[in-house]
């Protein structure tokens, strides 16, 4: 009963952390250069990694479906099928995983240090609001590099798909792109694209509150940087059969309207 109440009460304070930064957001002025800053600092510390990400797991994706499809004689569908199920699904969450421990992390980190130092209570002494200088710029840069990183690494990906296809499989180039517009509909690519933005929105929004309201000094940052792991990755998880069951639900329905 106790987890049970302790898992409640993070939720609860999750939601309400999150309704004081919209709060802010629409209600008191954002210094834009700094949002641009934070978008800038994120996007350049993150991007090698997130496109090696998403080139290895459209490598990983193509040697997948060589396997299965050599036995059907298929080859020539490998690059669309291949595109198709990393543009849907394991794309975005594989290199949301990798954002969580590289953005989150540093972040929660970050956010935790400033608050057992009481830079952040500083700055609440000095009349200025923690929320709308210090949280909510990391917020809205975070959740705006994280989309583009993740849509760069769905990008990459297909590079990846590209040249394994060509070394693994023998596909040229032409060929594995060949079927891509065919069974990649404009459904799949927004699906992902739809993915990459909730998946930025849920790793902004726990990495901020867990450094935000860190406590117990220095094994407290440490607490916290691992909280928002473990935190992160099951909500984008959670939050990936949601959208897909949402996606799907939709889906059907526009089918059966036709």
């Amino acid at each position: 009963m106790n987890a049970v109440a302790s898992v409640v009460q993070e939720i609860g304070g999750t939601l309400l952390f999150l309704q004081s930064i919209l709060r802010t957001m629409f209600y008191k002025r954002i210094k834009i250069h700094e949002v641009f800053e934070q978008i800038w600092k994120v996007t350049v510390d993150s991007f090698l990694n997130t496109s090696m990400a998403g080139f290895f797991v459209g490598a990983i994706m193509t040697v997948q479906f060589t396997m299965q499809m050599k036995e059907f004689g298929a080859l020539g569908y490998l690059g669309g099928l291949a595109t198709s199920g990393t543009f849907r699904e394991v794309g975005p969450l594989l290199i949301a995983f990798m954002l969580s421990g590289k953005v989150g992390a540093f972040t929660s980190a970050e956010l935790g240090t400033m608050r057992v130092t009481e830079q952040i209570d500083a700055v609440r002494c000095l009349g200025a609001d923690p929320l709308q200088e210090i949280i909510v710029p990391r917020f809205i840069g975070i959740i705006i590099s994280s989309f583009f990183l993740l849509g760069a690494g769905l990008i990459m990906s297909v590079f990846g798909g590209m040249l394994m296809g060509q070394v693994f499989a023998g596909v040229n180039y032409e060929e594995y792109l060949r079927h891509v517009p065919t069974i990649v509909s404009p459904i799949s690519i927004i699906n992902g694209l739809v993915k990459c933005g909730v998946f930025a929105f849920v790793l902004a929004t726990i990495c901020t509150y867990k450094g935000y309201t860190t406590t117990g000094g220095a094994k407290g940052v440490g607490r916290s940087v691992v909280a928002t792991a473990v935190a992160t990755m099951i909500c984008i998880v959670v939050m990936d059969w949601l959208t897909s069951f949402i996606g799907e639900s939709m889906l059907q329905m526009i089918q059966g309207y036709r």
